[in-house]
């Protein structure tokens, strides 16, 4: 017992034994200035001095620009147009999906799977919508105004903007004589031009094919995408020269001409004009 007294007094003077720090000028050794410290003076100097350099960085992190710089650190602003972007981007995605799907319907229409009469864009977008809405989302209440807004803003720039057909300007996909005109009370949505084997088919506006194929009845066909909800389709090409995806001009050669497939009843370019959906009659539009 006593000699743990005896060391606690040996501990508790040496905290507070007295130390002189001398500074001393080096030509001719007098002195500069002295300091009487002890290791408890130093001790409690340095856990101040930590302390205060840890909160006066703390303050400069949490309110000052600097706070960006840091690897990890979101600011608010830069939090609030992640959650804007990703609101836009899942708003996008909704409208591409009906786009798509909307586009595959009336591919199935072109290429003779399906008729127009089946085709019906209402029920297309609602059935996707529906959809989504089975799905069991519980999106948070900022998510949600900003949601709202967004759709406020961009609800219907995809679909009202759509040019009229008359700014479009056709060139003829190439010449000869009309065997067959548009006729939609019997379903012939199309001009059907009688030309010899081989003429080289041309694009009427310059846009981006969106397919590129065979089909038992319609034979060779290629479809370009103008934008704008404007699609022309050429079929019962002999082959094509352009492929899915292509990015083509106006009056560039996209195919030649044949009579491919069962519906064809000779060489002739079968050419129909489509716009958001609905077939117009090429020849308002286009000098054969």
């Amino acid at each position: 017992m006593a000699t743990k007294k005896h060391h606690k007094k040996r501990q508790k003077k040496r905290w507070l034994h007295q130390y002189r720090l001398v500074v001393l000028k080096e030509d001719n050794f007098e002195e500069q200035f002295a300091f009487k410290l002890t290791p408890l003076n130093v001790f409690v100097f340095t856990t101040l001095s930590a302390i205060f350099l840890i909160t006066l960085t703390t303050i400069f992190i949490a309110f000052t620009p600097l706070r960006e710089y840091i690897p990890g650190y979101t600011s608010p602003s830069l939090q609030k147009k992640a959650i804007k972007l990703k609101s836009k981007t899942d708003s996008l995605y909704q409208i591409t999906q009906m786009n798509e799907r909307y586009i595959a319907s009336i591919k199935k229409v072109l290429t003779g799977e399906a008729t127009f009469e089946s085709i019906d864009k209402d029920s297309i977008y609602a059935s996707l919508k529906a959809e989504v809405d089975s799905l069991d989302l519980t999106p948070s209440k900022a998510d949600s105004l900003l949601r709202e807004k967004v759709e406020n803003e961009d609800k219907y720039n995809l679909f009202e903007s759509a040019t009229s057909v008359k700014n479009f300007v056709f060139f003829p996909p190439l010449k000869g004589q009309v065997s067959e005109g548009f006729d939609s009370k019997i379903q012939h949505y199309a001009v059907d031009i009688a030309v010899s084997k081989n003429t080289p088919v041309k694009a009427v506006a310059a846009g981006r094919v969106v397919l590129a194929s065979w089909t038992s009845d319609s034979g060779f066909v290629i479809i370009i995408d103008h934008g704008n909800q404007m699609l022309s389709v050429y079929k019962h090409n002999a082959a094509l020269t352009k492929e899915q995806g292509d990015l083509v001009k106006a009056q560039e050669v996209i195919a030649r001409s044949g009579s491919s497939g069962q519906l064809s009843t000779g060489p002739h370019l079968h050419f129909e004009l489509w716009n958001d959906g609905n077939p117009i009659d090429p020849s308002t539009f286009i000098d054969f």
